[in-house]
């Protein structure tokens, strides 16, 4: 069953009252789950070889937003990660750099200042990133400064409760304010806003769908699967999901909206099913850091020893590459 079509991303009648906006995300279709796990294990079940799989690495690569979301997290850890971020392998200039560093606002111009005109991003989490518990202005604020301290992307969270409490009216709010925030006074985009659904808190398919146009609906650049601190956070069946959406989203208003998978992904064998995955479902298009990424603090190192697997023949020490 095709998504209905909306006349423009923010339709005004559709958002009009909170009546007109439930009735049309209970209105999407259902998701078959038993398709949508067979579905997504056929495409985990596809291979890539040499060629294509070298390709394939570098774009994963490309496509990571290099993530330290922990209390202990130093400006000294934070340098180091930018650095890595820069030249993941020192020792082979072809290897590109990662899309983005992502770290907490207070962090934000540690990593502005160690990544300079470099090209790769800072993204910052905010809105009381990971829980979201916290008044709209407290959010607002969160935004503000990190995008103030140098963050070109922001990655916010939805309010969970209020979604699952049928109150869709207030997450839209609460996404196209913080999508206002991500604006300059002409209305340019300071910033790329990433909205995290949290996947793992929202029990089924039928919600992921709902939360994904949701987002879409509110003006979000990207949607993202999960904050990372939730199990589980992201999967293939999942991802199919808000893949679909996106795909939907895009052939009903135009506009295509990004997909970041995020948690649990640390292998290059996993990353690739997430590449193959996109391929089969949206197309070559979202084959870019543009429209894909990978939220990933570990996944780099066996990106890394994969690259050099091919080069060499032979895997590199476990000591090779730096721990992150």
């Amino acid at each position: 069953m095709a998504a209905p079509v909306l006349s423009a991303p923010d339709d005004e009648e559709l958002v009009s009252t909170p009546s007109a906006l439930r009735r049309f995300l209970r209105g999407l279709p259902g998701v078959d789950q038993v398709g949508c796990e067979a579905r997504a294990a056929t495409l985990a079940s596809r291979s890539i070889k040499t060629t294509a799989k070298a390709q394939a690495l570098d774009l994963a690569v490309s496509m990571i937003d290099l993530t330290t979301l922990e209390g202990q997290d130093t400006t000294g850890k934070v340098r180091a990660l930018c650095a890595k971020a820069q030249r993941p392998d020192p020792t082979d200039p072809s290897c590109p750099s990662v899309a983005a560093v992502c770290v907490y606002p207070d962090l934000v111009s540690a990593a502005r200042t160690a990544l300079g005109n470099s090209g790769v991003a800072v993204a910052s989490v905010a809105t009381a990133f990971p829980s979201g518990r916290a008044a709209l202005e407290v959010k607002l604020r969160d935004t503000a400064d990190a995008i103030a301290a140098g963050a070109t992307e922001i990655d916010m969270v939805i309010d969970r409760g209020a979604f699952l409490s049928g109150d869709f009216t207030k997450v839209h709010e609460e996404i196209a304010a913080v999508r206002a925030a991500c604006a300059t006074s002409d209305g340019q985009a300071a910033a790329h806003l990433k909205v995290i659904l949290e996947t793992g808190e929202l029990m089924t398919y039928d919600n992921v769908r709902r939360a994904s146009w949701l987002a879409m609906l509110a003006g979000a650049d990207f949607i993202k699967t999960s904050t990372g601190k939730v199990q589980p956070a992201a999967t293939l069946p999942v991802t199919l999901v808000m893949l679909e959406a996106v795909r939907d989203f895009a052939d009903a208003t135009g506009r295509q909206v990004g997909v970041k998978a995020a948690g649990g992904i640390s292998t290059a064998k996993d990353a690739i099913r997430y590449l193959v995955m996109v391929n089969e479902t949206v197309g070559d298009d979202w084959l870019t850091p543009h429209l894909f990424r990978f939220g990933a603090s570990r996944l780099l190192n066996d990106l890394l020893m994969q690259r050099s697997k091919l080069a060499t023949g032979r895997y590199a020490g476990h000591d090779y590459f730096t721990l992150d």
